[in-house]
């Protein structure tokens, strides 16, 4: 059985009553490592929509540019179920809690996942293997929609007071950890294959290779405790039945506020690690910039950078619960709009050459620390903008209608856009996004000190 620890006081405000919680370690890898499969499947596909879906799948449409903004919008697929997966999930973990919603979410994710990397290709089934393809990115988004939030819960529900924003940071450390496994594993396999061979079997192997992560991710939250504060509210007879009326009859404003502050990290992670990635190894006449790069080398830039990522998500939640979650948000809101601006720059083949490793080092090392600074207290505030009895349902729906309005088109767009005026256009659709996480953020009231319990 998995270890626990009393709560002889209080975790949030002095009106938990004692009960028993999950240990720190169970509370890190219940919450970290479903946030991790869930970012190393989105990465998986997203780098195969890139790189390979485009040949695998879409090869008969003769121009390499349609192949690849094609693929990209079956990459959109899984956004566009996730907000009706967090409708689903959202209701169930706040009405029979965030274990088994946790734990059914998980299986629904990781069977999708591993039956994409079983499908035919279009070569065998024609149109139909497309078909199929969607129907599993989509199953993929409906388990995804439930993930983030729940997680998001199990680690904030389990805090000590004073460090939400810390605990928090463990479902977010999922995002560079799955991202440095998928792009690991593309690394490895592309070291030892040449291109017909990962056209051939390649790709499949990381899809495959997800059901090792799932079964890990399933035995850690069948043994885990449900959270202190969901039993609270069972005990105090507070569970609603629909949960989704009461967030969007009392708390409409709050689902807004939080989608425009996570649509900014999800425009600015696919623009770093998808759009940049093609931008970066494909010719003009391709969809990218030409500026020389292998795929494996951009791989590897991005596998350092993710690094980076990581660290700030850390420092970023540190501060957040010193100073407040406002102040770190509003401080990486700006400096993205500055980035935004300043970064074409560093991607314009006419400015700084072909292969200039320092020039795009730079670009998404500063990018992934903003990135980590954006990104790391919204698994605190999100959160802490809703009640308890319906927090599941209202931090789940925001999060995911951010993932339609910062994510599902941000390859494709930022392709388009790139493709028809230049990189400068993607730097311009960046820079609105993080307009909109600011004046998201000046709206919402600073949540750092809020009794957790109501």
């Amino acid at each position: 059985m998995t270890s626990v620890e009393p709560t002889t006081g209080n975790t949030a405000g002095g009106k938990v009553q004692a009960m028993a919680r999950d240990s720190v370690k169970t509370v890190i890898a219940a919450s970290m490592v479903g946030t991790a499969i869930e970012f190393y499947d989105f990465y998986a596909y997203g780098t195969a929509a890139a790189n390979y879906f485009p040949k695998v799948f879409f090869g008969d449409t003769g121009n390499p540019t349609v192949a690849l903004l094609a693929s990209l919008l079956t990459f959109a697929i899984a956004f566009i179920a996730r907000p009706l997966g967090s409708l689903v999930f959202g209701h169930f973990g706040d009405r029979m809690g965030r274990k088994t919603t946790l734990v059914v979410s998980l299986l629904t994710m990781g069977i999708a996942t591993f039956l994409i990397g079983c499908l035919p290709t279009y070569d065998m089934w024609g149109i139909v293997a497309v078909v199929v393809l969607c129907l599993c990115r989509f199953v993929q988004g409906i388990g995804l929609g439930g993930e983030w939030s729940g997680a998001a819960l199990v680690a904030t529900e389990n805090a000590p007071e004073g460090k939400r924003a810390l605990y928090g940071s463990f479902p977010e450390l999922g995002a560079p950890i799955g991202f440095f496994l998928s792009n690991g594993t593309y690394f490895v396999l592309e070291s030892f294959n040449d291109e017909a061979a990962m056209m051939a079997w390649g790709w499949r192997v990381p899809f495959l290779l997800s059901a090792v992560l799932v079964i890990v991710g399933l035995v850690v939250r069948v043994h885990m405790e449900e959270t202190p504060i969901f039993r609270m509210a069972q005990e105090r007879n507070e569970v609603v039945k629909a949960p989704l009326v009461e967030v969007f009859k009392k708390s409409w404003l709050q689902v807004l506020q939080g989608t425009f502050l996570v649509a900014v990290t999800y425009t600015l992670f696919y623009t770093l690690a998808t759009w940049s990635l093609a931008w970066g190894t494909k010719e003009a006449g391709q969809g990218g910039g030409g500026l020389g790069f292998t795929n494996q080398e951009y791989l590897l830039m991005l596998m350092i950078a993710i690094c980076v990522f990581a660290a700030f998500i850390v420092i970023s939640c540190v501060n957040a619960d010193k100073i407040g979650r406002r102040r770190v948000i509003t401080f990486s809101s700006v400096a993205l709009i500055v980035f935004a601006a300043l970064f074409p720059f560093l991607l314009n083949g006419e400015v700084v050459g072909q292969r200039n490793f320092f020039a795009n080092m730079v670009f998404l090392c500063i990018g992934f620390a903003l990135m980590g600074c954006a990104f790391g207290p919204i698994g605190a505030i999100l959160p802490e903008l809703f009640e308890a009895n319906v927090r599941y349902s209202g931090s789940g729906i925001s999060y995911n209608l951010a993932a339609i309005v910062g994510a599902a088109f941000v390859p494709t767009i930022a392709t388009w856009l790139s493709s028809h005026w230049g990189v400068h256009s993607v730097g311009l659709y960046l820079g609105v996004m993080a307009v909109c996480a600011l004046i998201a953020v000046l709206s919402c009231r600073e949540t750092k000190d809020v009794d957790f319990t109501k």
